[in-house]
């Protein structure tokens, strides 16, 4: 597989000499500077490929040209938001940046309540604590008819944990849950946000995923002509949370999806912790029955806990087995260079490392320190290299 790192452009701590020392070839990036729906400039474009080059570095993968929240309700200017994106995949592809991750999830990107979980080791990694997040939604955000998303048992819980919590606590989960994002360029307030979710009031999951669809069959033609790539990242975590449509959380949901648009250029983001974040889905099936649309992998662990909370694992050690998932994945990378395609070579990253070592107090997006990420990626290349080597017969 190719071995990647997602760089959130000039101003990130984690500098493309640090992507070069880390052992990988290529770049994963966006031009956040101008993700707001308009078109990328080809000059913009050019200029961000050229950074990448100078530094000894490929530009190959583009994460992510955003999704506008007209587009995922088929609300407003979402047409000509459509046709901007479509510009956005010519500029990029023909720069040669071909594969494109994106997600649709509505208003949220992925979801934690907790950004700095102190682990046994003495490191930090992301959470999600399944009580703290009903225990904002019900008792804080008070969204409409919430209660009918949860049991019983579980709003007594909710309840008492927030009963325990300070005001500066409920603060600090609600700018968690709603007001950050990594490489987005605004926020919301808690009035702001249930007005967002107003929007999606009246879209079911099937309305939802009809509106993907449609946007799918739209750009993927597009895709085709420029011989670029689409993949989906899945929704993260992968069951509801405030009410909103998930349509990207199992492989029934993928299923769906390329039944809908049966383009090989319309893929797969193989994302294992927003999938490993329901219990229900088997990342080893789902990486061999998907294998020949899998175009991007995000390689990452969750260890779960029986209320449902969850947090991101050591690469190895997690509920997921990436070795796996890297086998699985190294054949169908073999598959393709047998048919002779040029996209034989996955592209994958390591994905939400800890934050480790003289990195914990550094400004930096949570989940994309250097460490951690550098010591994730060691990993699975010992991982893929013992696989490549029991393969070819050198051990047993």
């Amino acid at each position: 597989m190719l071995q990647t790192w997602r760089w959130f452009g000039p101003d990130d701590v984690v500098t493309l000499e640090n992507v070069k020392q880390a052992g990988a070839t290529g770049v994963v990036t966006a031009l956040h500077h101008l993700n707001t729906g308009g078109a990328w400039p080809e000059d913009e474009v050019a200029k961000r490929r050229k950074q990448i080059e100078e530094a000894g570095l490929t530009w190959s993968v583009v994460e992510s040209i955003g999704v506008g929240e007209e587009i995922k309700t088929r609300t407003g200017d979402f047409q000509k938001k459509i046709d901007n994106y479509k510009q956005s995949i010519r500029a990029v592809a023909r720069a040669g940046a071909k594969v494109i991750c994106y997600n649709f999830m509505a208003i949220t990107d992925w979801t934690r309540t907790n950004l700095e979980w102190k682990l046994p080791t003495g490191g930090y990694a992301l959470r999600f604590d399944a009580i703290d997040f009903a225990a904002y939604d019900l008792f804080v955000l008070k969204r409409r008819d919430v209660e009918a998303d949860y049991t019983p048992e579980r709003i007594a819980a909710a309840e008492a944990r927030f009963k325990a919590m300070t005001p500066a606590q409920v603060d600090a989960l609600e700018k968690i849950l709603i007001d950050w994002l990594p490489a987005r360029d605004f926020v919301y307030d808690r009035a702001g946000f249930l007005r967002m979710l107003d929007l999606y009031r009246d879209i079911s999951k099937e309305g939802m995923r009809a509106h993907l669809i449609a946007f799918l069959q739209e750009i993927t033609p597009v895709a085709e002509e420029e011989g670029a790539r689409l993949c989906i990242h899945p929704d993260d975590p992968s069951f509801p949370i405030f009410g909103l449509p998930r349509v990207m959380c199992s492989a029934e949901d993928v299923r769906a999806l390329f039944a809908g648009v049966p383009s090989e250029a319309c893929g797969l983001t193989l994302c294992t912790g927003s999938f490993g974040s329901n219990r229900a889905n088997d990342l080893v099936a789902m990486a061999g029955e998907f294998a020949p649309r899998i175009h991007f992998a995000h390689l990452r662990n969750t260890r779960h806990e029986p209320d449902g909370s969850f947090y991101e694992a050591e690469h190895l050690d997690g509920d997921t087995d990436l070795i796996g998932v890297a086998a699985a994945l190294m054949r169908e990378e073999d598959r393709r260079a047998a048919e002779g395609r040029a996209d034989a070579q996955i592209p994958m990253r390591p994905d939400h490392g800890h934050l480790l070592g003289d990195d914990v107090g550094k400004k930096m997006n949570p989940g994309y320190s250097n460490i951690g990420r550098l010591k994730g990626l060691a990993e699975l290349r010992g991982v893929m290299q013992t696989i490549a080597a029991f393969r070819a017969g050198r051990v047993s």
